[in-house]
């Protein structure tokens, strides 16, 4: 990272649509450079354009959140080619309906991986790269007014969500001391997305 660079860069997962679109557009508004990171590579490459591609500020990376290696990928592309990490916003997920009666282990392990794990993987890839730039940074993740509350009919979605909670509340206290910050946002939940 060049001594007089000033912008900080954030990367946004699920920031090809919805609400990490409308964060990442946010956070290169109020001056930030951008990696919109998403499964939809065709979406994310959208919303970088539309903020102006690289020479704007902003650049699309591929991420799977629910593969490790996909999630370290994104945040090591997003240094490489941005030249730093201040702030990861770990937004992607998915919010199916669930049905007690109808749970299964695979829907348990398929929305597991991508709302939580990848929740996980995004706290890990970040506290590496903030620690080998050699500054604190800011971890931001998406919970849900269903991980305060149970809703009914989303069971799996709550249970993400506040398993996400407290992830978060423990990576804050841990990881206070490198300067890193570990929050999370919340939006009220309909139940779909």
């Amino acid at each position: 990272m060049s001594e007089n660079k000033v912008a900080k860069v954030a990367l946004v997962t699920g920031g090809g649509q919805g609400i990490g679109q409308a964060i990442a557009e946010r956070l290169h508004a109020d001056g930030f450079e951008v990696a919109t990171a998403d499964l939809n590579t065709e979406s994310a490459g959208k919303v970088a354009a539309k903020l102006g591609g690289k020479a704007g500020g902003a650049i699309s990376v591929p991420v799977n959140v629910a593969v490790r290696d996909s999630v370290f990928a994104a945040v090591e592309q997003t240094v490489s080619e941005l030249g730093g990490l201040d702030v990861i916003v770990n937004n992607a997920g998915i919010a199916p309906q669930s049905p007690i009666e109808d749970i299964t282990p695979e829907s348990i392990a398929k929305i597991f991986s991508i709302n939580f794990n990848g929740v996980v993987w995004g706290i890990q890839a970040a506290t590496k790269a903030f620690k080998e730039l050699g500054h604190g940074g800011k971890i931001i993740s998406a919970a849900s007014q269903a991980g305060h509350v149970g809703n009914p009919g989303i069971a799996l979605y709550s249970a993400t969500k506040f398993a996400v909670r407290g992830l978060t509340q423990t990576a804050a206290r841990d990881l206070a001391q490198y300067g890193i910050t570990v929050n999370t946002y919340a939006r009220a939940s309909s139940g779909r997305r």
